[in-house]
């Protein structure tokens, strides 16, 4: 039988509180997931017939991590006499009184399609810092499945069903993710409501150096190789309110020669202005969108006739190219756009085609990557600095993305997809060709 640490210990009293949303934040390899998992096969042993989910946002990282690896390896050190039955066709385990642990990726739409057609008494979002906010929250309309306990577990804990349970795990990203909002500010994502009842969202900090006696001590040399920021996140397990040397920030920021410059919460307006153009940019990732790759960044901008760039949508989606080319046609025709934007990836004229067969009549201009992300968004985080570019709204998973870029590249995990389709769009938009002749026609006018 495995020995739990003092820290997993106290987590584990944590996850059977009564606080129905629970985060376990903290830096990689501190056990996080190996306890969470654990609670859950208890949980399932103690209401017969009751389903609980594990989601990741790839499926292919889902069927590596957990049911590979960590599942696995909780049932053999916690539970060594509990026979249950994997489903390899379905990924799912059923023990012996008929519970059932499903696995799957949130990135896979048929497959989620499937799996939310069912009711759950817990679901679990595995490395929940690279969920978006919107998948979180279909997945937690299944949160709704009536579980009578066993006889003597009832008896024990004085009730007789299963309390339902939505618990998370991440190594924090900066603060404006959703994660932080919900757990920290006590907010609800996106609206930025108080939440109604913030004692049913709890979190604790889970660490490496709480799980050393599991962990080699070459392991915490690496951790010391890291920069500031990835430490900060890796092993400390806080969340960043400023990534050192970002190209954004939320916060108003002081300039070596003492000027302030603007956060992306100054620049934040409710509506823009009459716009002069509205351009739709695509950041095609190269994959299907349902094999577990990146996602497609497509991002709304428009130019307004005072010449400032206003952030419109954020509309990135994680689909096939049938599905994300649709998608850009259905916001440029919706936002009345003048043209769709998009990167020539991998060599080829994907973008070009996908865009098409959407709708041949819609205008397209394709453009080329001939330098690094980070030195195409440099001039675009300037036009923010001397405050040119307002987002209308809220955009959280945009902007996390944004406060994690820097001059040296992308800290965050996974791609910028949604940041590099914003960079493509402002270019287009305020440096590129067409951005001088519309601001000299736009002062003809002014002066007509």
């Amino acid at each position: 039988m495995a020995t739990l640490t003092p820290k997993q210990r106290e987590a584990n009293k944590l996850l059977a509180s009564k606080a129905r949303n629970i985060m376990l934040r903290g830096g990689s390899r501190s056990g996080k997931t190996f306890i969470l998992i654990r609670a859950i096969i208890q949980r399932a042993i103690n209401a017969p017939g009751s389903r609980h989910a594990i989601f990741r946002f790839r499926f292919n990282h889902a069927k590596t991590s957990v049911w590979s690896d960590t599942l696995p390896k909780v049932l053999k050190l916690c539970f060594p006499d509990l026979r249950v039955r994997f489903d390899k066709t379905d990924f799912y385990v059923e023990l012996p009184n008929g519970s059932q642990i499903w696995i799957a990726g949130l990135d896979d739409k048929e497959r989620v399609e499937k799996i939310l057609g069912q009711e759950y008494a817990t679901l679990y979002f595995n490395e929940s810092s690279q969920i978006p906010w919107g998948s979180v929250e279909t997945a937690m309309s299944r949160l709704a499945q009536k579980c009578m306990l066993a006889p003597e577990i009832a008896e024990v804990t004085g009730r007789a069903t299963l309390a339902l349970k939505a618990y998370f795990d991440c190594n924090p990203p900066s603060k404006l993710h959703w994660s932080y909002q919900m757990f920290r500010a006590k907010l609800k994502p996106g609206t930025k409501e108080a939440l109604p009842n913030p004692a049913d969202y709890a979190e604790m900090l889970v660490n490496p150096a709480d799980n050393v006696d599991n962990l080699p001590a070459e392991y915490f040399d690496v951790l010391a190789s890291m920069s500031a920021a990835k430490r900060l996140r890796f092993e400390a397990g806080e969340w960043a309110s400023e990534v050192n040397g970002a190209l954004w920030a939320l916060e108003d920021r002081k300039a070596p020669d003492g000027k302030t410059m603007p956060g992306l919460d100054s620049l934040r307006v409710a509506s823009a202005p009459e716009l002069q153009r509205i351009v739709v940019a695509v950041d095609p990732s190269g994959t299907r969108g349902d094999d577990g790759g990146d996602d497609i960044g497509i991002v709304v901008a428009g130019l307004g006739v005072d010449g400032h760039g206003y952030i419109l949508e954020d509309a990135t989606c994680q689909m096939s190219p049938e599905g994300w080319g649709r998608r850009a046609v259905e916001r440029y025709d919706h936002h009345g756009a003048d043209r769709i934007v998009g990167e020539r990836n991998f060599g080829g004229d994907m973008v070009r085609f996908t865009v098409a067969t959407a709708d041949k009549n819609a205008s397209f201009k394709e453009v080329v990557a001939s330098r690094g992300k980070a030195v195409r968004a440099e001039p675009i985080s300037a036009l923010y600095e001397q405050g040119r570019v307002h987002h209308v709204g809220d955009f959280p998973d945009l902007e996390d993305q944004m406060c994690n870029f820097t001059s040296a590249g992308f800290v965050g995990g996974g791609s910028p997809d949604r940041a590099d389709a914003l960079v493509w769009a402002l270019t287009e938009l305020m440096l590129g060709q067409s951005a001088p002749a519309q601001m000299f026609l736009r002062k003809r006018r002014a002066t007509a």
